[in-house]
């Protein structure tokens, strides 16, 4: 995924202007105290927790800055690394390495204070420079310009030892956004060929890796306060079936993000716990609209969008852990418009739509997809099923997931993507809508919405920013080229033992270090 993407995928998030233009300075726990059954009232210290995650080996990546295709090298990688910030509850971004921000009177300039106390697995401070140096190579990926937007390389700097300043093009309330998700910091003049054995600052030190599978150990002096597991075990599985199985038998002790069908297999088992997290993933179809797609006509995609019975959908694919969507991604938002109509199909109107689009109904479309996270295929395969009673016909394609994130990936005319923490509609914009995003799935150029998405992030005052970003939805429900038809519940499954689990969406149920074990 990466954040090829699809770590902008698992860390993305958002926050509300309140708590974004004022600094902060306060921590917030990521978890939930109460995970578990029976917890008692006091957490204990020890023990080795085992994580299945879903991944490919022709897919793994040590790279902290690197396209992380699976789960399970997100996972280890957010165990080990600290980024700038992380998702919350109440704020829903919180201090990590950087302890406070601040913005200047034009919101283009924002100072990061780092964390006192802050260093590396080998005992070495971490610095701005540290920082900024991650930043940069950050930066300098192919997807840099879509993970920092507005942000040169040249315009990340270090302010003394303990302050990193970052200089946005255009003025950006909600900057601190992006440093949620793989501001990934490591030390600085950290070469390629040495990433893999790159110490990093986060809760875990990574005692051994091989073929996907990672040991982690308690870093004793994380600044970030007491970790509670002696360990973390992460082990790779190719399909949510055969991680579910391992719960099942045994073998793990908690299956991540593990998909429905796993949920309803479980829910008759009193010894295994069901985790849900609304608004946890979406899983829109990518209609490329630039000049020379056969959906480059809005009349098409419109059409496309009318043909699908999103009920159906849920249900069926879902198993119905999950809500229908509306083709606005960020659902979670406190600002999402909840107000805009519901669309509904209607066969009729999108096969008038099709005729005055000329739409060539004789030939037959490919739509790639992949088995990346649970359900993500079984969607593909029932949406050519429900469009063909518009006259449009579908051929699904299942790619492998390396190929597919090179290959089709940003490149194809129809194609499946998958995205989590949906809690901030800024978020979507700046990373896959606005025309000169590096990842923008859809080929969209839109002016309007570009203009109104600027004008919305240099707005202070939070009303007015709220109103201003309905406008961007509105365009983007019109317009765009994603058929959102619904939002997948997150769902892990944990075994009775387990307490503390996170239970944000998204990145936020990665970060482990509240865990422990009942035993």
């Amino acid at each position: 995924m990466d954040l090829n993407r699809r770590q902008l995928l698992w860390a993305s998030g958002g926050i509300g202007a309140t708590a974004l233009l004022a600094a902060c300075g306060a921590g917030g726990d990521t978890s939930s105290p109460d995970t578990g059954k029976n917890s008692p009232a006091k957490p204990k210290r020890g023990g080795t927790l085992r994580v299945g995650a879903l991944g490919r080996a022709n897919a793994i990546t040590r790279d902290p800055h690197g396209s992380q295709a699976n789960e399970s090298d997100y996972l280890i990688l957010s165990l080990v690394y600290d980024t700038l910030t992380v998702p919350g509850a109440k704020p829903n971004t919180l201090p990590r390495l950087a302890s406070a921000w601040t913005p200047s009177d034009d919101l283009k300039t924002w100072r990061f204070t780092l964390a006192k106390g802050a260093t590396f697995h080998d005992g070495t401070p971490v610095t701005a420079e540290d920082v900024v140096y991650s930043l940069r190579r950050l930066r300098g990926t192919p997807s840099g310009a879509s993970r920092l937007p507005g942000i040169k390389a040249e315009n990340i700097k270090a302010e003394g030892t303990g302050t990193v300043v970052l200089v946005s093009d255009y003025a950006n309330a909600e900057l601190p956004l992006l440093t949620r998700l793989t501001t990934f910091v490591i030390k600085k003049g950290t070469t390629d060929k040495d990433i893999e054995k790159a110490p990093g600052t986060g809760p875990f030190k990574l005692e051994w890796f091989r073929a996907g599978n990672a040991r982690l150990v308690r870093n004793e002096d994380w600044y970030g306060g007491e970790v509670l597991l002696d360990a973390v075990e992460v082990k790779i599985f190719e399909s949510p079936q055969a991680l579910s199985n391992a719960l099942l038998a045994g073998q793990i002790d908690v299956a991540s993000n593990v998909g429905a069908v796993a949920a309803r297999t479980a829910e008759k088992r009193q010894d295994i716990q069901i985790v849900r997290r609304p608004n946890d993933m979406a899983m829109p179809l990518v209609m490329r609209t630039a000049p020379g797609s056969p959906f480059a006509d809005p009349r098409v995609r419109e059409a496309l969008r009318l043909a699908v019975d999103r009920e159906a959908m849920v249900k069926q694919v879902l198993s119905g852990y999950g809500s229908v969507a509306n083709d606005i991604l960020g659902t979670g938002d406190p600002v999402y418009a909840k107000d805009i109509p519901q669309r509904p199909r209607d066969l009729a109107k999108a096969k008038s739509l099709l005729k005055q689009a000329g739409f060539d109904l004789s030939k037959t479309y490919e739509l790639v997809t992949t088995e990346d996270v649970p359900g993500l295929a079984e969607m593909a395969t029932l949406f050519a099923t429900q469009v063909r009673e518009a006259d449009v016909k579908i051929k699904v394609t299942k790619q492998e997931s390396g190929a597919f994130w090179e290959k089709t990936w940003l490149k194809g005319d129809l194609y499946t993507t998958y995205w989590g923490t949906n809690d901030s509609v800024v978020f979507f914009a700046s990373k896959v809508m606005v025309s000169e995003s590096g990842t923008n799935e859809t080929g969209w150029k839109n002016p309007a919405f570009d203009a109104a998405y600027r004008k919305a992030m240099a707005t202070k005052d939070p009303a007015a920013r709220a109103t201003l970003l309905h406008e961007v939805q509105k365009i983007q429900f019109e317009a765009s080229g994603y058929l959102l038809w619904g939002m997948a519940d997150g769902i892990d499954l944990a075994t009775a033992a387990v307490r503390g689990l996170p239970t944000l969406p998204g990145y936020g149920r990665v970060q482990l270090e509240r865990a422990w074990l009942n035993r």
